[in-house]
C-alpha cells in the first residue's frame, strides 16, 4: 500500500525557557503554529518476513541529509515496527524543502509522517505511538496532531491544542543558508528569573486568547517573543542581518522561529506578502512566504502559495485579556 503524505513545517509564536530540568533538557513555554512549507513524503510498506528500510532523497534540500539509519525518517520507521513487533518492507521517498537547522521542525515532521503513514497502512491507532514519539525528538508529537496551532509546555511535548479562528496574517519566511545547532544555542542561553518567566506566561496565555477570538495581528502581534533570539542573533551575522533588514521594512511582527535561523513575518495580505519577500530576496537567503497549515483531511498542499482555510470566524466569542 502506498500512501503520500505533506509533512508541515512550524514555526514558534512564542518560546521562553522556564527553567532547566536534572536531565539537561529546558522546561518550555511555546505556541506552535503549522505552516503550509514543507515536505512530501510517500511511502510503500507492506509486511515482509525480514525487515527493510530504505530512503530516497530528493528536493531542493534533500542533499543536506543522509538517506540511511541516521536520518529521523528511518528512525521512526524502525521505531514503529518494533512497537507492534513487526517485520515489514518499507520504501520511503521524502521530497525536502525544509532545510535542516532552521527552526522549522522538519526532521521531526517527516518523522510524524511517516509513523501517520504506517499506522494507516497497518491499521494501528496513532495515540499509542506517542509515547515513542517524544523519544525520536522533543517536536515528533507536535506534528501527530491536525491542529493548526498548539500549546507546548514541558520540553515541548506536552501539548494542547488552541482553536483559532480567522482570517489569519500571512507570512513571510526568510531562510539565511545558515545551519544554527540548537545544542550552541542553549549553551549560551542564560536563564531568566522567575518573575519574568511568569510575566511571559501570562503573555502566552493572552496571546492564545486573542488568536482564540480571532482578533487581527494589529491586536496581538506585540506579544510576539522568542527567548532564544538573545542567544543566536549576536552571535550570527546572516540571522541578524535578516532580522535588522525586515525591520527596516515597518514589520514589526518580526520573529526568529525556534532556535533558529529562519527568521519570518507576519503581515495583513497577500499584497503586502509580496512585497515584503521582493523586498528582502538576494543570494544570501531564500524568501518566500506562505499561510498557516489548517489541514481539514490529508490533501497534500505542497509548497504552494495558498489561502487555503483563510475563511472568516463562525462565531463570536468575548475576549478578555
Amino acid at each position: 500500500m502506498k500512501i503520500t503524505r505533506f509533512c508541515p513545517a512550524k514555526v514558534n509564536l512564542f518560546l521562553e525557557v522556564c527553567g532547566k530540568r536534572p536531565d539537561g533538557y529546558h522546561e518550555l513555554a511555546t505556541l506552535f503554529a503549522k505552516i503550509n512549507f514543507g515536505d512530501t513524503l510517500s511511502i510503500d510498506a507492506e509486511l515482509s518476513p525480514q525487515t527493510e528500510i530504505t530512503l530516497k532523497l530528493t528536493g531542493p534540500v534533500g542533499h543536506m541529509l543522509k538517506p540511511d539509519e541516521t536520518n529521523l525518517a528511518c528512525r521512526a520507521a524502525r521505531a514503529f515496527l518494533e512497537h507492534f513487533k513487526l517485520s515489514a518492507r518499507i520504501d520511503m521517498t521524502l521530497d525536502k524543502h525544509t532545510p535542516t537547522g532552521a527552526g522549522l521542525g522538519g526532521g521531526s515532521s517527516d518523522a510524524a509522517g511517516v509513523i501517520l503513514a504506517l499506522c494507516e497502512i497497518f491499521g494501528k491507532d496513532k495515540n499509542e505511538l506517542l509515547p515513542a514519539c517524544a523519544k525520536l525528538g522533543a517536536d515528533v508529537p507536535l506534528f501527530m496532531y491536525e491542529e493548526t496551532f498548539l500549546k507546548g509546555e514541558g520540553i515541548g511535548e506536552k501539548l494542547t491544542p488552541v482553536p483559532a479562528g480567522g482570517p489569519l496574517p500571512w507570512l513571510v519566511l526568510a531562510y539565511p543558508n545558515t545551519v544554527v545547532p540548537t545544542k550552541g544555542v542553549f549553551a549560551r542561553l542564560k536563564l531568566p528569573d522567575q518573575q519574568t518567566v511568569l510575566t511571559n506566561r501570562s503573555n502566552l496565555d493572552k496571546l492564545i486568547t486573542y488568536l482564540r477570538c480571532a482578533s487581527s495581528l494589529a491586536g496581538w502581534k506585540h506579544l510576539l517573543f522568542n527567548r532564544l533570539e538573545e542567544c543566536v542573533v549576536p552571535f550570527t551575522n546572516s540571522v541578524r542581518n535578516v532580522l535588522l533588514d525586515l525591520r527596516k521594512t515597518n514589520t514589526d511582527a518580526v520573529l526568529m522561529s525556534g532556535s533558529g535561523s529562519t527568521v519570518f513575518a507576519l503581515v495583513e495580505t497577500e499584497k503586502d506578502a509580496k512585497n515584503l519577500v521582493r523586498k528582502l530576496q538576494n543570494k544570501e537567503r531564500t524568501v518566500f512566504f506562505t499561510t498557516f497549515h489548517r489541514s481539514l483531511t490529508n490533501e497534500n498542499y505542497g509548497n504552494k502559495d495558498t489561502s487555503y482555510g483563510r475563511g472568516s470566524p463562525q462565531g463570536v466569542c468575548k475576549c478578555d485579556v
